[in-house]
């Protein structure tokens, strides 16, 4: 066995060689065309996708981060719930993480999950206050950059953390684990699983991915317009690794090193990298967000706190919704009774474009 595995690295690293110099040999300079961009990608997509077999396999040392996920997947099938915090989400007497764990607590069916939560920390005291709680806790390490500040949304400091965020589900899908990734500000009412699943039955989509408005068709491209990042699942494929081993790649091309990781992911959809990709657009009626509130409580799995641009906003208003579903558990009939509408206005969020703003 350890033989095998000796052979197959020295495949691998041939293999990862020959990816380099043939996206180097289709590169071109004016890499700014629509066409030349898409078959720069589309080339390095077919080939990695033909050793993403292998790769997934060889890559796979017994280190920390296998050992996180294999515990927080077991009994799961291999598929673990991920979310990435960072100083910002733990400081404080009352904090982001406090609340988004306390929705598993608060939601129906959900307290099992936390069994299969992951949170990847990006800075030491996030980490403690993981390891503190007795949760599943893995330190992601980026030398040189000092993640624990808070992020503006689109800032530059932003976009370089969500470009690491891509880099790492990479990683985890290349080692066989599929993944649910949650952001930190999302509430986990009811259980997500059984939604996904329910629609789902054979277990064969690569992909289901939530958008900030939904147009009705989980199958429409249209979607891929307000695709959002924040809440998504993916199942470990070939197709899947070669896909965000594509995605990454856009880092490193000056045209989009400078935009967030969701629009790059964005012109994939346009130039058609992802044709071979099986994916489904989650409902905001199950899959609710600020930027689209769902329009019934009974029925609602999770609650974004998406179209936001703070933390402390996304606290307010997040506490708001957890105040909302206590009182419906509790039997307090909605604010709108015609369609069972609960949902107060999201003001400090929608205020919070218009403040200017100190972390």
């Amino acid at each position: 066995m350890g033989h095998f595995k000796n052979v197959v690295r020295n495949l691998v690293v041939p293999s990862i060689f020959i990816i380099g110099l043939i996206c180097i040999l289709f590169w071109t300079p004016d890499i700014s065309t629509r066409i030349s961009s898409f078959q720069y990608y589309q080339q390095c997509d077919l080939v990695s996708n033909e050793i993403a077999a292998t790769a997934r396999f060889a890559l796979s040392p017994q280190d920390e981060l296998e050992t996180a996920l294999s515990e927080a997947s077991a009994g799961n099938n291999k598929t673990v719930i991920i979310a990435i915090i960072n100083k910002a989400y733990v400081e404080g007497e009352m904090t982001m993480l406090s609340v988004f764990l306390q929705s598993f607590w608060l939601g129906e069916d959900t307290r099992y999950l936390i069994n299969h939560l992951l949170l990847v920390s990006v800075d030491q005291v996030s980490y403690e206050r993981c390891k503190f709680l007795r949760l599943h806790c893995y330190r992601l390490v980026t030398e040189g950059v000092d993640f624990g500040r808070e992020k503006l949304y689109n800032s530059q400091e932003f976009k370089k953390m969500m470009w690491r965020r891509t880099e790492f589900l990479a990683d985890v899908l290349r080692r066989g684990y599929s993944f649910i990734f949650t952001d930190a500000d999302v509430m986990w009412l009811r259980d997500p699983l059984k939604v996904l699943r329910n629609q789902d039955l054979n277990q064969t989509d690569d992909i289901q991915m939530s958008c900030d408005c939904f147009n009705g068709d989980p199958w429409s491209g249209f979607n891929s317009k307000q695709l959002n990042t924040g809440f998504y699942y993916v199942r470990s494929t070939n197709n899947t690794i070669a896909l965000f081993n594509t995605w990454y790649k856009m880092k490193e091309d000056p045209h989009f090193n400078a935009k967030k990781d969701q629009d790059a992911l964005k012109v994939l959809f346009n130039w058609g990298v992802l044709r071979n990709l099986k994916i489904r657009w989650l409902d905001t009626l199950y899959f609710s967000g600020f930027c689209q509130d769902s329009k019934d409580i009974k029925v609602v799995s999770t609650v974004h706190a998406n179209c936001c641009r703070s933390i402390n906003a996304k606290f307010i208003d997040l506490m708001s919704v957890l105040t909302e579903w206590k009182k419906f558990r509790d039997g307090v009939p909605p604010i709108n009774s015609v369609n069972e509408t609960i949902w107060s206005p999201h003001l400090e969020c929608g205020n919070s474009w218009k403040r200017k703003i100190k972390v």
